[in-house]
């Protein structure tokens, strides 16, 4: 078979390679990638499709209790309207947890960052429907955050329930828990501020431990072989329940900023 592309032909297929290398240059730029090689990223977007209510909270609730993520630096008093302790929950998943303490605990400002929609769709509607002044949302890449967005000594608490451990040896760099993240983590903390951790996956458990405890700018607030019991304030979530169902042993880790 012979197929002949004539001088028109030529020019089309030109100018449509020409047109996607343009749209995969914008699609790049609007990533933060610029040219650059791709940041490590500590999750994959494996979110199903959202519901037709959790589409509708973000068109009806975001406007009130949704952070935008972009460049500039939070004011969270601002952000609040009113200046009080803060809470950031990096990772909230379906913000069930997240809303419970924020409803136990309306004196505190809480700071939820999340990179699944769905999740972050679910917690807006359980937001609106318990009425909570105290509760934001940003749906973004909370390294980013921190690394952009908010100023250093800003937070009284940073907590992160569960995170993926990532279990596989060669994606451990993908593990949010990162000595340059907790470097980072630590520098939002106001003196005193706490960051707790939890988890039920035995190896990330004790590879937190170290990595905490290696932070000069932490300390353990226990003894003993380092890992916290679970504070009474802190609700059992979903991911927490399906361990349990495993069996797997759950490991808090309180740690202070100096």
């Amino acid at each position: 078979m012979i197929i002949v592309i004539g001088y028109f032909g030529i020019l089309f297929i030109h100018a449509e390679l020409n047109n996607r290398l343009y749209m995969k240059s914008i699609l790049d730029n609007s990533n933060g990638n610029s040219g650059l090689p791709r940041p490590i990223r500590t999750f994959v977007r494996r979110e199903g499709r959202m519901t037709v209510a959790q589409q509708r909270a973000f068109i009806e609730y975001w406007g009130r209790f949704g952070v935008e993520a972009d460049d500039r630096l939070l004011d969270l008093d601002k952000v609040f309207g009113r200046s009080t302790s803060g809470v950031l929950e990096i990772g909230f998943g379906n913000g069930e947890s997240l809303a419970a303490m924020a409803s136990a605990h309306p004196d505190v400002n809480y700071l939820g960052i999340e990179a699944h929609r769905p999740g972050v769709g679910h917690l807006l509607l359980r937001v609106a429907r318990l009425q909570l002044t105290n509760l934001r949302v940003m749906c973004a890449d909370a390294v980013e955050v921190l690394e952009k967005q908010l100023p250093d000594a800003c937070l009284d608490r940073i907590q992160i329930f569960f995170p993926d451990p990532w279990p596989k040896t060669r994606h451990h760099k993908r593990r949010l828990i990162q000595p340059r993240n907790v470097g980072l983590l630590a520098r939002k903390l106001k003196p005193f501020g706490q960051l707790h951790l939890a988890t039920d996956w035995e190896d990330y458990a004790l590879s937190m431990l170290d990595i905490l405890s290696a932070t000069p700018e932490l300390v353990n607030t226990v003894s003993g072989n380092g890992f916290a019991p679970r504070p009474a304030w802190r609700p059992i979530t979903r991911f927490e329940q399906r361990g349990l169902r495993f069996g797997h042993v759950i490991r808090d880790l309180l740690f202070a900023r100096r």
